[in-house]
């Protein structure tokens, strides 16, 4: 059986250069828990992540026992955003909203995601298992880039992004093209100098 790893099959959506880029994403779908307050400091968020890896390597079980189909888990991404864009800071995240995910095969259907939903919660009490879902996105043409450090010192990346956004004729508004990121380091093992994040932003 061969395990396919995704990151490779979307090579341009899961690698990035630290300098701008457009790309066009595809739709497609991702395990969603949906959440407010800083990351950082907030149980919501922390359940939430808890709750995300169970399950998606739960579905990838089924999967391969079930469908003959292998994969590696993908990484953790977050749609982030607030209410006000003009209040988004990256200093005080008290206030922002966030779509935390992990993106899921085409073959994953929602009857199969209901089916580990319902083995994780005979094993598992998981304080968020009643918020996730099976979502569908369509970012289409989109910026990004990849910044390498600290979560905390990603402001003068983001600027680089829009800045070249800005320059190529490009706009966003925050609430319809959230602002997105994708953690390829494992934040556990990884010394936080040299943590890896794609940075995307989707364009009109």
């Amino acid at each position: 059986m061969i395990k396919i790893d995704y990151k490779k099959e979307f090579k341009e959506c899961y690698s990035s250069k630290k300098e701008p880029s457009i790309i066009t994403v595809p739709k497609l779908q991702y395990l969603s828990i949906t959440g407010s307050g800083d990351p950082n400091t907030s149980p919501e968020y922390q359940n939430a992540i808890k709750t995300l890896f169970p399950m998606a390597f739960k579905i990838k079980f089924i999967s391969k026992k079930e469908l003959d189909k292998d994969y590696v888990v993908m990484p953790l991404e977050g749609l982030w955003w607030t209410e006000d864009m003009s209040k988004f800071s990256t200093q005080d995240k008290s206030n922002w909203l966030w779509n935390a995910l992990i993106m899921q095969p085409d073959h994953i259907s929602e009857e199969l995601f209901e089916k580990a939903c319902s083995e994780v919660s005979q094993k598992k009490d998981l304080a968020s298992l009643d918020k996730i879902k099976l979502i569908s996105l369509n970012e289409g043409k989109s910026a990004q880039i990849m910044h390498i450090g600290p979560y905390a010192d990603e402001a003068p990346t983001i600027a680089k992004l829009h800045n070249f956004i800005g320059e190529q004729g490009y706009s966003f508004d925050g609430l319809k093209q959230k602002h997105h990121e994708i953690y390829l380091s494992d934040v556990r093992k990884t010394d936080p100098q040299k943590l890896k994040t794609i940075i995307r932003q989707p364009i009109v």
